[in-house]
C-alpha cells in the first residue's frame, strides 16, 4: 500500500495519526482565500516530488500525477516488487484514476494564455499534464507494467472502482498483479470555488481541525482534501510463490447507480443498499460477518442516507457493526478517497484497531449507529467493508478479509 494524505506521507504516519484521532485539516496555504467563504482544506504537507520524479520531468505533470507516482512507488516497494519484478510484464497492470484531474495546470495555463497568447502561453506538456489517464500511464512506464491500463473516473467512487475492477481483472485471469487506486489534487482556486458555489464545503474556518464532522448534528459540509491511495493487488498463488507480504485479502466488490439525481442520493440510500448487497454476495458472506465499515461519511446531509442504507442491509446487525468515517480526520479526497479508505480498512484488519470518527460531539438523532466516536478501538474483526458514493449516483463497496496466510 502507498498513501499520501493531509495526515502525512506513507502508511505508517497516516496510521499513527488515525489511531491517535488527529486531524490533518488546516488553513489553505496555496492561494489567497480572502474572497472565499471556505478558507480551510486538507493539503498534503512536506511533499517533495524529487524524491520520486526527476526534476526535469516534474513540469510535465500536474500535482495529482505526481502524487499518484509517489503513492505507486511506495506501494510497489511495500509489495517487494521493486526487488522482485513481475516475471511477465504483460500480466502486470495499472488501474489508477482521478475525479477531476489537472485543475492546477489548467488554471495556470489559462492565465498564461491570456497573458502571453497561444504561441507562448501553452506548454507542449499541457495535455499530458492534465488528462486523468496519465496517472496510470506514468505509473506503468516507471514500473514496466504492460498489462491492462485504465483510469476510471467516477467522482468520489473512483479509487474504490479502480480497486474493484483490478480485483475482477485478476479473478478473470487477465493479470497476476495490479496497481490500483485513486489520486487527486483539487485544492485550487477553481476546485475550492466550485464546491463553495454549490455550498457543499464547511465554513468552520476558525476551527479547521473540527470542521469535518460526519454524523454530527452540527455538520455544515465536507472538507476538500488531496492525496492518493494506491494498493497492489496480486493473485494469491502468484503472491505466495514469491513470498510476498500479504496485508489482507480482497473478497467482495459491488457497484451500482442510483439513477436518481446528479448530487443527491435517493431516499433510504436505495442505490447504496444494492451496492453493499452485491459486495456481500460477491464475497459469499452474511451481513453478520462484517465487523467494521469505513463509511463514505462526508459530513453532509448524505450521512443520514448512508446510515439508513446500512440499517436496511445489515438489519439487526447494524446495532453491532462498528462504523467510522475517517474523513473526520483526513477530509474528502474525492477521486482518491476510495483508495485511501480501502488502505485504512486493510490496516484496521491487520492491526486489530478500528479508527475513530472524531468531532462527533453532538450526534444527529437520525445517525444512530456505533460510529466509534472520538477514540480508536482495539477490536479484531474478520471482514471490513469500505463504502464510496459519488456525484452522478455512482456507488462502490469493497470487502476485505483479514489475512490468515
Amino acid at each position: 500500500m502507498g498513501v499520501l494524505s493531509p495526515l502525512g506521507i506513507g502508511v505508517d504516519e497516516n496510521w499513527r495519526r488515525l489511531c491517535a484521532g488527529e486531524s490533518g485539516i488546516g488553513p489553505i496555504t496555496r492561494f489567497d482565500v480572502a474572497e472565499y467563504p471556505t478558507k480551510i482544506a486538507g493539503e498534503v504537507r512536506g511533499f517533495e516530488a524529487t524524491n520520486w520524479i526527476a526534476k526535469k520531468e516534474i513540469r510535465q505533470m500536474d500535482l495529482f500525477i505526481q502524487y499518484g507516482i509517489a503513492g505507486a512507488a511506495l506501494a510497489v516497494a511495500d509489495a517487494g516488487l521493486d526487488q522482485s519484478p513481475v516475471a511477465d510484464p504483460e500480466r502486470f497492470g495499472v488501474f489508477v484514476g482521478a475525479g477531476l484531474g489537472g485543475l492546477s495546470t489548467l488554471e495556470s495555463t489559462i492565465a498564461a494564455l491570456k497573458e502571453k497568447g497561444p504561441r507562448h502561453g501553452i506548454s507542449p506538456y499541457f495535455v499530458p499534464a492534465i488528462i486523468v489517464n496519465l496517472a496510470a500511464g506514468q505509473i506503468s512506464i516507471r514500473h514496466g507494467a504492460k498489462g491492462p491500463n485504465l483510469s476510471h473516473v467516477s467522482a468520489c467512487s473512483t479509487g474504490a472502482h479502480s480497486i474493484g475492477e483490478a480485483f475482477r481483472t485478476i479473478v478473470h485471469g487477465t493479470a497476476d498483479v495490479m496497481i490500483a487506486g485513486g489520486t487527486e489534487s483539487t485544492v485550487t482556486p477553481l476546485g475550492i470555488g466550485g464546491f463553495c458555489s454549490s455550498r457543499a464545503l464547511s465554513t468552520r474556518n476558525d476551527e479547521p481541525t473540527r470542521a469535518s464532522r460526519p454524523f454530527s448534528a452540527s455538520r455544515d459540509g465536507f472538507v476538500l482534501s488531496e492525496g492518493c491511495g494506491i494498493l497492489v493487488l496480486e493473485e494469491l498463488g502468484h503472491a505466495r510463490a514469491r513470498g510476498a507480504k500479504i496485508h489482507a485479502e480482497i473478497v467482495g466488490y459491488g457497484l451500482s447507480a442510483d439513477a436518481y439525481h446528479i448530487t443527491l442520493p435517493p431516499p433510504g440510500g436505495e442505490g447504496a443498499q444494492r451496492c453493499m448487497k452485491m459486495a456481500l454476495r460477491d464475497a459469499g458472506i452474511a451481513p453478520e460477518q462484517v465487523g467494521y465499515i469505513n463509511a463514505h461519511g462526508t459530513s453532509t446531509i448524505a450521512d443520514v442516507t448512508e446510515t439508513q442504507a446500512i440499517r436496511a442491509v445489515f438489519g439487526g446487525h447494524a446495532e453491532r457493526v462498528a462504523v467510522s468515517s475517517t474523513k473526520s480526520m483526513h477530509g474528502h479526497l474525492l477521486g482518491a478517497a476510495g483508495g485511501l479508505e480501502a488502505a485504512i480498512s486493510v490496516l484496521a484488519l491487520k492491526h486489530g484497531i478500528l479508527p475513530p470518527t472524531i468531532n462527533l460531539d453532538d450526534p444527529d438523532p437520525a445517525c444512530d449507529l456505533d460510529y466509534v466516536p472520538h477514540v480508536a478501538r482495539a477490536t479484531q474483526v474478520e471482514y471490513a467493508m469500505s463504502n464510496s458514493f459519488g456525484f452522478g449516483g455512482t456507488n462502490a463497496a469493497l470487502i476485505f478479509r483479514r489475512a490468515e496466510f
